[in-house]
């Protein structure tokens, strides 16, 4: 599961109002829930796109700090994708997760990625049980 923060100043709450509405939009019908770190997040059980498997998404919420969103794309395996003929639903479905996650954190992929790089190095600093 990837978490993801919002630029500062801003809150998911505000970007995403209606998080289930708005994961339906883009990747098909929520099937159930499911918990993560005390919150309960989205399932889409069957994706629209064939390229997923499953999709869980939803905000998790810190007491004392900003929500972040919460994502993980299960895909399959490209050879079945293709294998099935559904080669165009690979370029669908990373447009799709890019225009999720940047209406929900409103940050592109390169800056999603340089934040994962930051907060990777920063816990490369912290000493391990010390």
């Amino acid at each position: 599961m990837r978490e993801y923060k919002m630029r500062r100043g801003e809150h998911l709450e505000d970007r995403i109002p209606d998080m289930e509405t708005t994961i339906e939009e883009y990747f098909g019908s929520v099937t159930g829930t499911e918990e993560y770190k005390g919150s309960d997040l989205y399932v889409v059980g069957e994706p629209d796109n064939p390229v997923f498997e499953r999709i869980v998404a939803g905000a998790v919420e810190y007491s004392g700090k900003k929500d972040k969103l919460a994502v993980e794309f299960e895909e399959r395996p490209a050879e079945d994708v293709i294998a099935e003929g559904h080669v165009g639903a690979a370029e669908d479905a990373v447009n799709a997760k890019n225009e999720f996650l940047l209406e929900a954190t409103a940050r592109d992929a390169k800056s999603r990625r340089d934040s994962m790089k930051r907060s990777v190095e920063d816990d490369a600093e912290t000493p391990d049980n010390v």
